[in-house]
């Protein structure tokens, strides 16, 4: 594992992580350690009161075979976006995104949701389309460059799936994102995305919503309720595998009409330029206690440089390890929080490497962030969607002279004369 940083280059090494029995950025295998003390997701949402009455259901009407439907505008939605006066201090945007997020009987899909509702905060869930897909109809799938039926990731088990669609069904309405991160996860070989054609990504995305909107008829479940939303115009972005192949999917991205890409590898804390028409929303080097280069604000990627790609290390490590973890998050947004205000994106995955530390700096930095936001200060904790719709009312002036602010440089002046 090559380190990361600041100058340098991508260096991921994410992409043998297939090869080093992991499944690399993104994925969860249904025989990821289930672990039942880790939650339920039968837990009630944070806040709520014994004996109050039950939000009211939205109407449905159905969708296709009726695994979508539409339930009206999504509910928790943040207030319509402002545009920001020229000299306005910025908010303080903080997007937390989850690859695959996958329920794999380890609660950590419902712990996350219960953390969010706590503490007001939006997130963006990547959804892998094969999460939704029973194994026994795994030739369905078609991936491009591999054989029927591959997938670099496992195939969930049906109570798995189940639970998947359960926690999909409440992350969306508590006002969280479901975006995409495809669907077999091939990182390695010819058979990687690195190497697909815009039509082939075009492929893989029309697979990927038909899984989520026709889990019913492949499952024959008929007595789960339905996904509460119309994917066709709920999906406006997606995380590609291993931060590889964006070039190819931004095309096609495009005509599909989607409003930003997450796949940039290696990106700046600055604020984003658009790419190919789209937002261009990269996961971000920040710093590393104790080392001179910085790391990719991804669990994986704080992995790699803790334990060599090693998910089951000594346990001695781990209570320094997820100290270092929970400052290099902290100390990401502090940067960006105390100077030029750019967004702040965090990538991670529903898993429980070296014994769960990484989620729960996941778990400490959103707490110390929300403390910020609790303070007073403009401090948002958003989905992608939700942050776009923001950038999209802004002056194209404005975000010019917020994009001269270099990494961790405030204005010389103050903000109300830059």
């Amino acid at each position: 594992m090559r380190t990361l940083t600041r100058r340098g280059a991508l260096g991921l090494g994410v992409a043998g992580a297939a090869a080093a029995g992991l499944a690399g950025c993104g994925a969860l295998k249904s025989s990821d350690g289930p672990d039942p003390s880790g939650g339920s997701a039968d837990r009630k949402p944070a806040g709520s009161k014994p004996g109050s009455k039950p939000e009211s259901k939205p109407s449905a009407k159905p969708i296709g075979d009726g695994s979508t439907s539409y339930t009206g505008k999504q509910p928790k939605q943040p207030a319509k976006p402002e545009p920001l006066e020229p000299g306005q201090k910025p908010p303080q945007f903080v997007v937390f995104s989850w690859d695959g997020a996958g329920e794999v009987g380890n609660g950590l899909f419902p712990r996350f949701l219960d953390l969010a509702a706590e503490h007001g905060a939006h997130m963006t869930f990547f959804l892998s389309g094969l999460y939704l897909l029973p194994e026994s109809k795994k030739r369905l799938y078609e991936p491009p460059n591999n054989q029927r039926g591959a997938s670099d990731i496992g195939y969930l088990t049906d109570d798995h799936i189940k639970d998947t669609l359960k926690n999909v069904r409440r992350a969306w309405l508590e006002g969280h994102e479901i975006g995409t991160h495809f669907n077999g996860h091939f990182c390695a070989g010819s058979g990687s995305v690195a190497n697909w054609t815009p039509q082939q990504w075009r492929s893989e995305i029309d697979q990927a919503k038909s899984f989520v909107k026709e889990w019913r008829t492949n499952s024959g479940w008929t007595d789960l309720p339905s996904l509460p939303f119309d994917y066709d115009k709920e999906l406006v972005g997606g995380r590609t595998p291993c931060l590889l192949g964006q070039d190819n999917l931004l095309p096609t991205a495009r005509e599909l009409g989607w409003r930003y890409d997450a796949s940039s590898p290696g990106g700046r804390q600055v604020w984003p330029t658009k790419k190919n028409g789209l937002w261009n929303l990269p996961l971000q080097q920040i710093p590393f206690p104790g080392h001179s280069f910085e790391v990719l604000s991804m669990d994986y990627n704080i992995l790699a440089n803790q334990s060599i790609n090693s998910t089951n290390a000594p346990a001695h490590n781990y209570p320094g390890w997820r100290e270092q973890a929970t400052n290099a998050y902290i100390s990401g947004f502090k940067r960006a929080y105390e100077s030029n205000r750019a967004p702040f994106f965090i990538g991670n995955h529903f898993e429980q490497w070296n014994g769960g530390i990484y989620m729960d700096a996941v778990e400490k930095a959103l707490k110390h962030i929300a403390r910020e936001k609790e303070k007073g200060e403009d401090v948002r904790l958003v989905s992608f969607r939700q942050f776009v719709d923001w950038l999209d009312v802004q002056s194209p002036e404005v975000l010019d002279k917020l994009r001269t602010l270099d990494v961790g440089q405030a204005p010389a002046e103050g903000w109300k004369k830059l």
